[in-house]
């Protein structure tokens, strides 16, 4: 399934840049720490309470590893991009700092969750207060879990005729991350957008709570690294593998880490099957990649990712886009982050300068012919609230263009209801939806191909969405309409083939009404 044998448009490099070999399952470095891990216990009542028996397994207790603070710079101030310029100072991203008002009138919708019950707007639309409160690692997840999972249980399926009682749920979870292959990071925004009395069924659970009894073997033939990165990395962190564009990983951390994650084999902490080969963001490995760039005269696209550039401080995303602004050849570049569906507060933060920095990089790269783009990643409507469209409506005020990848995930977005809300949902953020992708590993998250080509038809049908052909970085296409013909994608429907045979398409499934739900 995975087979590389037909790769169209890969790069023919010279001597002097050598791929590295594919990772294996348990090969790389270990991750980095991180001083500033989340602490849920606070406000939650433990009295009485003891770890089940089943916590004290290793396999469970191992997955603690924490990773770098988000608090502060890591490789420090960088430079100017000019030669003998004095360096960019985080005060003076902007001229005028944009400011947010705190509304009076929204829901307060994370006071539902008991261990937040009396935190202020104010506090919980402060980054510093997500990372602080950030649930992560085994022992937080489960103390957590005992104080929002309701005590008479959750419904076992969607009719809520069975039962499956809080223990029963919460050792589930459990022994899902100590089989899973992506440690456990979620911020309190997203927590709060679930639906507590339901997480089984809940879309947001399943992106990010891994549960045991849903996990589905993967194809033998599947590895960590099933795009192949490693394979196509001139320079450690670096993929060129289409000639004009190119994938810059900077960092290794996410604010939340998908089960989904395509680049399990380097993002996130240790987990109990997985050794990471983490990318720490030190500035000897970004200058080799800096100097990669710089030598390819056909890079012109740029996708600045990791991990998550929302995880690089103000200093950092200044020093990334300022070089890349500099550079003749790149016309156009993007920074790729889940952080606007995750922890849409640190956009509205008047505190953090991470934002400010974004904009100052999006106005520069303006005013020299270039564009910047803010690739986030949206799967579900439950994951958009009015802290995430002020955060949208901040950036599209000042200028960021935004854009959307969605994943195509079954149990999550595999239903026309739920593609075509979160389109318009997207459209009314003045978000742009570029594309729609299914996922490949794990096996959980695949959606059976026919149903693929006939969602995708419905959506763009009911929708009136015509079918536009350009590519990421330029003119973005509608919805849902691919834009590559690359590893065996079908250009008229936005659908991922391993095999191209599999792009024709019986008459059947285009008679098929385009309101069905799938």
């Amino acid at each position: 399934m995975l087979s590389r044998i037909a790769r169209p448009n890969r790069v023919v490099r010279g001597s002097s840049f050598r791929p590295t070999p594919v990772l294996s399952r348990m090969t790389g470095s270990s991750p980095r720490l991180q001083a500033q891990v989340a602490d849920v216990s606070k406000g939650i009542d433990t009295a009485g309470r003891t770890l089940p028996a089943f916590i004290g397994s290793p396999s469970i207790q191992t997955n603690t590893q924490t990773e770098p603070t988000v608090v502060g710079p890591t490789i420090g101030t960088p430079p100017a991009v000019t030669p003998g310029a004095a360096p960019t100072k985080l005060e003076n991203v902007l001229t005028s700092p944009v400011t947010f008002q705190i509304p009076r009138d929204r829901d307060e919708f994370w006071r539902k969750i008991p261990v937040w019950a009396d935190v202020t707007a104010k506090d919980f639309l402060s980054y510093r207060w997500s990372v602080a409160n950030t649930v992560q690692g085994t022992p937080k997840l489960f103390k957590f879990l005992q104080a929002v999972v309701p005590e008479e249980g959750v419904p076992l399926d969607k009719r809520g005729m069975q039962m499956q009682s809080r223990d029963e749920f919460i050792k589930d979870v459990l022994d899902g991350v100590a089989a899973a292959t992506m440690a456990i990071r979620m911020t309190p925004y997203i927590l709060s957008r679930v639906n507590w009395k339901d997480p089984r069924h809940d879309p947001i659970v399943r992106q990010f709570l891994p549960m045991k009894s849903i996990m589905l073997p993967d194809h033998p033939k599947l590895t960590l690294d099933s795009l192949h990165e490693t394979a196509d990395s001139p320079v450690k962190g670096l993929v060129h593998r289409y000639t004009d564009k190119a994938l810059f990983l900077p960092t290794s951390v996410c604010p939340t880490y998908c089960m989904f994650c395509t680049r399990s084999y380097a993002v996130g902490a240790d987990t109990d099957t997985v050794t990471k080969a983490s990318l720490k963001p030190t500035r000897r490995r970004w200058e080799e990649a800096f100097a990669y760039i710089e030598s390819r005269p056909e890079l012109q696209d740029i996708v600045v990712s990791g991990g998550d550039s929302y995880y690089l401080q103000p200093e950092q995303l200044t020093l990334i886009g300022e070089r890349l602004i500099s550079m003749p050849n790149i016309k156009r570049f993007r920074f790729a982050s889940k952080g606007l569906a995750v922890a849409p507060t640190r956009v509205l933060d008047e505190s953090d300068g991470w934002v400010n920095a974004l904009i100052d990089i999006s106005n520069k790269a303006k005013k020299a012919g270039k564009s910047m783009a803010l690739h986030t990643h949206f799967n579900n409507p439950n994951e958009i609230s009015w802290i995430s469209s002020d955060a949208t409506q901040k950036l599209y005020e000042n200028g960021v263009m935004v854009r959307n990848q969605t994943v195509l995930l079954r149990g999550v977005n595999d239903d026309y209801e739920t593609m075509s809300t979160l389109i318009r949902q997207l459209a009314d953020n003045n978000v742009t939806p570029v594309s729609s992708s299914p996922s490949l590993p794990p096996s959980s998250f695949h959606v059976p191909l026919p149903k693929t080509q006939l969602l995708t038809r419905s959506v763009i049908t009911v929708l009136r969405l015509p079918m536009r052909h350009g590519r990421k970085g330029r003119t973005p296409p509608h919805p849902l309409a691919n834009h590559s013909r690359s590893r065996g994608q079908d250009p008229r429907l936005h659908c991922w083939f391993h095999d191209p045979f599999l792009c024709r398409r019986p008459s059947r499934w285009r008679r098929e009404a385009a309101g069905v739900l799938l």
